[in-house]
């Protein structure tokens, strides 16, 4: 059994008419898919402040170490701005020992 299996291309016009069927069915369906069903809506027990669930125990944990590391960050800024600002101190009174501050002009 041979079989001559031959394909057609469609055309524009075909394509625009399949198009407009499946949006005049679309729309026809649209109410009969939207009608009031007598289901009643379940309502769950809300959880009690005294057992929080898991998930809102996972986001006070992920909250926590977030600060945490927010105070870290901030330390660290700190302790980085305070030793500048000693060092930079140093150069400026000379305390140290060393070569010296230059003014540029030539003796």
């Amino acid at each position: 059994m041979s079989a001559i299996i031959k394909s057609e291309t469609i055309s524009r016009r075909k394509a625009l008419s399949l198009m407009g069927l499946a949006a005049a069915f679309g729309l026809a369906a649209a109410p009969t898919v939207l009608t009031v069903s007598d289901a009643e809506a379940q309502t769950a027990a809300a959880p009690t402040a005294a057992a929080p669930t898991a998930g809102m125990e996972r986001r006070a944990a992920r909250h926590e170490r977030r600060q945490e590391r927010r105070m870290a960050r901030t330390e660290r800024r700190q302790a980085r701005r305070t030793g500048r600002h000693e060092r930079r101190e140093v150069r400026r009174t000379g305390t140290t020992t060393g070569t010296g501050t230059t003014t540029g002009a030539a003796k």
